[in-house]
């Protein structure tokens, strides 16, 4: 089923491409510091992942060549698609990176979770918003955006990236770490004495972005690019391929 007719769109889809790439290259940053949607192949050191394969997908349906910028940290992405160094990227809502991206609807749902110390005294979520618990979280990623809005009491404590911070939790004198359920689990797994508390302290609606300049074509193709991969089954699909448990397809 086409994506994009010329009678819907009144555009080929050569124009709308050249729209969507105006260097006449797809470019896509993609973040390796969230493990749910990219990471590193051990083998061939290429990104693989959902958002690569979002990316891919894209660039065929609009016969562009497509170039993957990798980069460690959401704050990355969101500085090379804000300022137009990129043509897309891959990112959790957030109100604040609205203000230079346009976002499509949601793909993907993610959990954000809490890890702390098996003596730590904590037991739910709703117990770290006091003083003077210091939480660890990655600079720049929407946990520490949403945590910065939220939290009253705590004392938020950055990490370079979303992969230094249970490294850097477990080596100072910390209360708890946020970020990436999964993530969490995984870095548990790795350091001895660590435990996730119960549940979520936020689920991640997590999109394509464009500039802000992009064109109202350009950013209704790339919507309508995700309806599509929901719908078809594509991202359920490039989910179970990459082996990702406890991220579910956005509605």
């Amino acid at each position: 089923m086409a994506l994009l007719t010329t009678s819907s769109w009144g555009q080929s889809m050569d124009d709308i491409a050249k729209q969507l790439a105006p260097t006449g290259t797809l470019r896509a940053v993609i973040n390796l510091g969230n493990p749910i949607l990219a990471r590193q192949d051990a083998g061939s050191a290429s990104p693989v992942g959902v958002s690569v394969d979002l990316a891919q997908a894209l660039a065929r349906k609009f016969n562009l060549p497509l170039t993957l910028m990798p980069v460690t940290s959401a704050g990355q992405s969101v500085a090379l698609v804000t300022e137009g160094q990129a043509d897309l990227g891959f990112f959790a809502i957030d109100p604040v990176r609205g203000k230079g991206i346009t976002f499509t609807p949601a793909y993907v749902l993610i959990e954000g979770s809490y890890l702390v110390k098996n003596d730590s005294p904590l037991t739910d979520n709703d117990q770290v918003d006091q003083a003077p618990h210091r939480v660890v979280v990655g600079q720049g990623s929407a946990y520490d955006l949403f945590l910065t809005r939220e939290l009253k009491a705590a004392q938020l404590v950055r990490a370079p990236t979303s992969p230094d911070v249970v490294p850097m939790f477990v080596a100072g004198t910390f209360d708890v770490a946020a970020g990436v359920k999964q993530q969490l689990e995984s870095d548990a797994q790795k350091f001895a004495g660590l435990r996730l508390l119960p549940g979520n302290f936020m689920v991640i609606h997590q999109a394509m972005g464009q500039p802000h300049t992009a064109s109202p074509v350009a950013q209704q193709a790339l919507a309508q690019f995700i309806a599509e991969m929901k719908s078809s089954g594509f991202v359920r699909a490039s989910l179970a391929k990459h082996r990702i448990e406890g991220a579910t397809v956005a509605p």
